[in-house]
């Protein structure tokens, strides 16, 4: 499982043991997913265990980080799983929001 090497940003998607999809960011992975089985994640995970990771990606910073996991959040269920099992379909939808970060600069 992902760790943050050298402050690496991590974008990760999981399916909760109520069948939900979640999907957030993190610099260490295994720790956040640890944290959201034990109770102590985000709001939503809390009491949905037990998570298992499904896809796990690395990102250059947190801000891209956190325009991929906006991309993945609008996405239905189904495209989250399909991009979750194709690293093409992951790395289409992460270019996009590159892009779309990279236009307002």
């Amino acid at each position: 499982m992902p760790r943050g090497a050298g402050g690496a940003w991590w974008v990760y998607l999981a399916r909760c043991g109520d069948g939900t999809l979640y999907c957030g960011i993190a610099r260490d992975v295994r720790a956040r997913i640890a944290a959201h089985g034990s109770g102590k994640g985000a709001r939503y995970t809390r009491g949905r265990g037990p998570i298992l990771l499904l896809s796990a990606h690395r990102c250059r910073d947190q801000g891209t980080a956190l325009r991929i996991e906006r991309a993945i959040k609008g996405l239905s269920r189904s495209e989250k799983l399909e991009a979750a099992s194709d690293p093409r379909r992951w790395a289409a939808i992460a270019r996009a929001a590159r892009e779309r970060g990279n236009r307002g600069r």
